[in-house]
């Protein structure tokens, strides 16, 4: 089964949203040639898939338009924060100097 997810493709209007021939013709292109190009778009669904999902045809379920979450890299993400804990720590004991100079309590 091939579920196309169109909501995303129209003109806004004052009281009405319009489909633009563009955005028919990409529909119809999808779906007269099966068209997979665009996983956010269209996907093919097995019966199997959709039997697993208790037989739920919402298209959303097949076809997400969400954005990808980017995947962190943990070490590096680490790395990022000791370099700035280094750099704190320097930048600290270069101004408990200073407040050492002037007779001022340091910071703790």
């Amino acid at each position: 089964m091939l579920f196309i997810n169109a909501s995303e493709y129209y003109d806004r209007g004052k009281r009405q949203n319009v489909l633009l021939p563009e955005h028919i013709d990409k529909i119809v292109d999808t779906y007269q040639y099966r068209k997979e190009d665009d996983k956010k778009y269209s996907r093919r669904v097995s019966m199997e898939e959709i039997e697993k999902n208790n037989f739920n045809l919402n298209i959303s379920r097949y076809v997400s338009t969400a954005a990808e979450e980017e995947i962190v890299d943990l070490a590096d993400v680490k790395k990022n924060l000791d370099e700035i804990d280094v750099a704190i720590s320097k930048a600290k004991a270069k101004h408990n100097q200073f407040l050492k100079e002037l007779g001022l309590p340091e910071l703790p």
